[in-house]
């Protein structure tokens, strides 16, 4: 009878602590395998680089979860949904998450020195910047979604040092761009909760904001996004490396995957979590896997 009780509050503790770290938001970071994907620098040594960039970026990502609800923890006990999380349930008190932060940014601090030191200034900076959105910067309207896409894009950078290569300016652009669109697609989901609830004051930035502003920018982020993909495609470093001009041709894929989206943020009222839509939406699924396998046949066909 000990023994059961004894796993289950096992269980229990690894529970909590895994909704504390999110792993589930880690699939953020395979924005580090962008840079060896367009490289083609399938080698093992480059994957294993990467793999290891992956990681650290992970681990410097949870440490900033962390801080992150220990700053938010009042507010998120106003919120319908994060009121269950670790912090603000009490089910971890501030010392043990401060503790666990500081052990998580330690790993990532030592591992991503290990990889290159290019990729632990990368860190460095990441860290620096969403630890600033947490204290002040994530209440100011748009640099508040600025910040989140700078994250993106940094992820991709740390990509590109883990493995030594250089990576497209065009590219970088789009990732910031597509991040910023996902980035407000987000507040516009977050303001029809908290308009549900009454609950509007749980972020000043999203107070500020106002559903034609946020439409507005959906647009024309989305837009941008679309147009520097393209520009990617048909610039002529892309070109000589792909030794064919027809991955312009991807880009109706591209557009299904925003418009898409855009249908699930307005009829669905989906949007909340990217990282679940994009997890569990078949068309959006099928419309990545049909983007991957269109730009591998480009490559070597």
């Amino acid at each position: 009878m000990m023994t059961t009780v004894m796993k289950y509050s096992s269980i229990k503790k690894i529970s909590v602590f895994g909704r504390l770290i999110r792993p589930e938001h880690w699939i953020k970071n395979l924005l580090v395998f962008v840079a060896l994907f367009f490289s083609f620098s399938f080698d093992r040594n480059a994957f294993y680089q990467a793999t290891l960039a992956f990681i650290a970026f992970s681990l410097f990502a949870s440490s900033i979860y962390i801080i992150n609800d220990i700053f938010d923890k009042e507010k998120d006990r106003l919120h319908p949904l994060k009121r269950k999380r670790p912090i603000a349930s009490g089910k971890i008190r501030i010392w043990q998450a401060i503790i666990i932060a500081l052990v998580l940014i330690v790993l990532a601090v030592l591992l991503s020195y290990f990889i290159s030191e290019k990729l632990l200034l990368i860190g460095i900076v990441y860290f620096v910047l969403n630890l600033s959105y947490s204290i002040s910067l994530k209440h100011i309207p748009i640099v508040d979604t600025m910040i989140v896409a700078l994250g993106f894009v940094l992820r991709v950078m740390a990509g590109a040092y883990a493995i030594d290569v250089s990576i497209s300016h065009w590219l970088l652009l789009c990732t910031f761009f597509i991040s910023l669109f996902l980035a407000f697609g987000k507040r516009k989901h977050e303001m029809s909760i908290l308009d549900l609830q009454g609950e509007r004051k749980h972020r000043k930035s999203i107070a500020e904001y106002t559903e034609g502003f946020i439409s507005q920018m959906l647009a024309i982020t989305a837009g941008i996004s679309v147009v520097f993909y393209s520009l990617y495609t048909i610039d002529p470093s892309t070109v000589s490396r792909f030794g064919s001009d027809n991955l312009i041709y991807t880009t109706p894929i591209v557009v299904f995957g925003v418009l898409r989206y855009f249908y699930l943020l307005y009829n669905k009222n989906d949007g909340g979590d990217p990282v679940n839509i994009f997890s569990k939406d078949l068309p959006l699924i099928l419309d990545v896997v049909a983007w991957i396998v269109a730009v591998l046949l480009i490559y070597y066909f």
